[in-house]
């Protein structure tokens, strides 16, 4: 019997799968770039005298690699396999990541962030598609759950931890990708995934995922994910910080619980989803998330107390919840079994487009009308997205 028909098969609950508790190692790996450093970007400004435009470069460089590599990475793990690419890409990941702590300069601070970027590149498609790979049916919307449970969690600690840390100098948090290393050896030597064996030709195997991308539900679940991160990247992750920093002066702890907020909301609300998608579509919930997403960024410019900026945290933790476990179960349903990884590749690949364009997007906005006016051009994206939804999520 194959390692999906047992894990879809057994009577055993899906969150007791030994397969799925390295799967969650290598997601905790997935979000720890970015929401531990950024805490400490006040610091970084500080040490190295940059601005804040400048400072979110680390964003920028971190995610940018994996826009073009994501999807080679999804196409060979279709090819030779998900762990011949994992591995290689978590011992990256930690090893650049590890020396970012040892910059002496911006530069090459900006330099070693594009390299751990290249490691990054895999982890957020492969770890969605081992579970595509390992669970079909509800056992796959159920496991899908519990990963977006942990991948808040960790996004919900990293910022407090990483908060922690720069309080004793800028570079710690930047050390935390280290424990990708052991984590690559459990990947090499205990996950044990039904590996795929793609025999198609170049031009079956492009078509094979066209086909099923140029779908008008796909379609809006790309866009729907490319907006979301645009937004998360842009206006939680890497400038309430600074906002919170500029308008309150506020240390990097206080920083780093107020953003954790948002996903330990995520990570508790996500273990709701089985039963509201008893009652509600997984389209509707999608479409309700936007709605959310519009109402929490348009908060933040009113709010004259840093505690009060936790209504709005919160609120886009909610709409997190309801938004992505739902999009990557509609995508894992959509996908061709023969060519996941390339599939889920291509989405992370919009994710790491939104990852990189979030931070520039605000930047830009904020040029003309402020950071106050730019989180209300980000809150009328939220809900032009919603109209999107309407018409392409059914």
């Amino acid at each position: 019997m194959s390692a999906q028909e047992e894990s879809s098969g057994s009577d055993e609950p899906v969150y007791k799968d030994h397969n799925l508790h390295v799967v969650w190692f290598v997601t905790l790996m997935a979000v720890l770039g970015s929401s531990s450093v950024t805490p400490a970007f006040p610091e970084v400004r500080q040490a190295f005298g940059v601005s804040a435009g400048q400072v979110g470069l680390l964003i920028t460089v971190f995610t940018l690699p994996g826009v073009f590599l994501t999807s080679v990475a999804g196409g060979l793990s279709d090819r030779f396999g998900r762990r011949k690419i994992l591995v290689p890409s978590l011992f990256l990941f930690g090893i650049a990541g590890g020396v970012c702590a040892l910059a002496p300069s911006f530069e090459l601070l900006l330099g070693l962030r594009a390299i751990q970027g290249v490691g990054a590149a895999a982890l957020g498609a492969m770890n969605v598609t081992v579970i595509g790979d390992l669970f079909s049916g509800q056992d796959r919307t159920a496991a899908l759950g519990y990963n977006s449970s942990v991948l808040s969690v960790g996004t919900a600690s990293y910022p407090a931890i990483g908060g922690a840390l720069a309080m004793f100098g800028w570079y710690y948090p930047f050390a935390l990708p280290l424990l990708a290393i052991p984590i690559g050896f459990l990947v090499l030597f205990s996950l044990y995934n039904p590996e795929p064996h793609n025999e198609q030709s170049i031009k079956e195997y492009v078509g094979n995922i066209w086909e099923h991308v140029k779908d008008r539900r796909v379609a809006g679940i790309f866009i729907g994910n490319l907006v979301t991160f645009v937004i998360l990247f842009g206006a939680l992750i890497t400038y309430l910080p600074t906002v919170m920093y500029e308008r309150f002066g506020v240390g990097p702890l206080v920083i780093g619980i107020i953003i954790a907020s948002a996903s330990l909301t995520t990570a508790l609300t996500s273990t709701q989803i089985g039963r509201l998608t008893d009652r509600f579509s997984e389209t509707v919930l999608i479409r309700m998330s936007f709605v959310l997403y519009a109402v929490a960024l348009i908060l933040v410019p009113f709010v004259t107390v840093v505690w009060m900026l936790l209504v709005s945290t919160v609120i886009f933790g909610v709409a997190q919840s309801l938004n992505l476990p739902n999009s990557f179960s509609l995508l894992n349903e959509a996908a061709p079994d023969e060519n996941r990884g390339a599939f889920m590749a291509l989405n992370s690949t919009i994710l790491r487009i939104g990852q990189t364009l979030g931070p520039l997007f605000m930047s830009a906005a904020a040029i003309p009308l402020g950071l106050d006016g730019a989180y209300l051009m980000t809150a009328v994206l939220a809900a032009a997205m919603f109209l999107v939804a309407l018409v392409l999520i059914r």
